[in-house]
């Protein structure tokens, strides 16, 4: 036979379980090299199938602080395992290499970059935006009268 669950069993575990400290049953899974720290919960009497995930920010008062996109990831549980210091690090280095590489082909640009040579377009003056203009839609509607005669 089936083992039922009672609805006052239910709620006396809860009222038993919220009354415990909640710092006990977390774990610490992680710290960023921002400072931040990541923790994971026991569900020990609850009827989650995942463990609660979170973090305890360094400066409690700057609420668009940046996240590893390697922690926010694991937090949103699209991975299971935490990252690793040397995964961090390598994708770290990564972004800064990117950061680099970007400013090095921006300035190249810049040096290459002869725009002010360039003859300024008759049709860039005459319409707005980006907008083409075709030779045979020039006078297109020019010709139009509304039906009402007090607009």
């Amino acid at each position: 036979m089936a083992k039922e669950r009672g609805v006052l069993k239910m709620i006396w575990n809860g009222f038993i379980s919220s009354l415990k400290p909640r710092f006990a049953s977390r774990k610490l899974i992680g710290e960023d090299y921002y400072g931040t720290k990541y923790y994971e919960e026991d569900i020990r009497n609850s009827a989650r199938k995942r463990p609660p995930r979170y973090f305890v920010p360094v400066n409690k008062e700057d609420f668009q602080q940046e996240l590893p996109a390697e922690w926010e990831a694991w937090l949103r549980y699209r991975r299971k395992e935490p990252p690793t210091r040397e995964e961090i690090e390598a994708n770290y280095q990564l972004a800064i290499t990117k950061k680099e590489n970007a400013a090095k082909l921006l300035e190249n640009r810049s040096k290459n970059d002869n725009t002010t040579n360039l003859p300024a377009s008759s049709t860039q003056a005459a319409t707005p935006g980006n907008f083409p203009v075709y030779e045979d839609m020039k006078g297109f509607g020019s010709d139009y009268k509304p039906k009402d005669s007090y607009k």
